[in-house]
């Protein structure tokens, strides 16, 4: 795997704003919580105490990886991608042939991906398939009960 997450625009932010949020603001809010359980006495069976403890662990650690994802960071510039071929942080219309049914996706990084938004891994069998492949094309992916097949109908940005 690479050092590199590739994120659009948009994910890079949406990080952004989430440390920024656990930094500025759930930092102090369980520091004031870890002050007020202190604060009821003998911390070594306080579960009050326990509790923002391991909140405050957990917060760290999601800011830690936050700080780690803003650092390897790649910024898809969406402005300087052809929308001639399928890549990421472009959206592709596609026909599953095999039941007919039209479906739409936004290929991203793995970090930002969201099936129930429609935005699909580029290290997913559907957005590897689909990569690079031009309108009108058919890309096929092995799946459990056999082989689908994916045509690309549209890429927007």
């Amino acid at each position: 795997m690479t050092d590199e997450i590739l994120l659009t625009k948009q994910g890079y932010e949406k990080i952004v704003a989430e440390y920024d949020e656990l930094v500025s603001v759930k930092r102090k809010e369980v520091a004031e919580r870890i002050k007020e359980a202190i604060s009821y006495g003998d911390i070594s069976e306080n579960s009050e105490y326990d509790s923002a403890k391991n909140e405050q662990a957990e917060l760290e650690e999601r800011i830690h990886k936050l700080e780690n994802m803003m650092r390897k960071a790649k910024i898809i510039d969406e402005s300087k991608i052809s929308s001639d071929r399928v890549s990421i942080g472009l959206k592709v219309r596609v026909l599953l042939q095999e039941t007919k049914e039209e479906f739409e996706y936004v290929i991203v990084g793995s970090t930002e991906a969201d099936p129930f938004e429609g935005k699909i891994s580029n290290e997913s069998e559907v957005g590897k398939a689909l990569l690079n492949k031009k309108k009108d094309e058919v890309a096929e992916v092995t799946v459990p009960d056999g082989v689908r097949h994916y045509k690309v109908l549209e890429i927007s940005k």
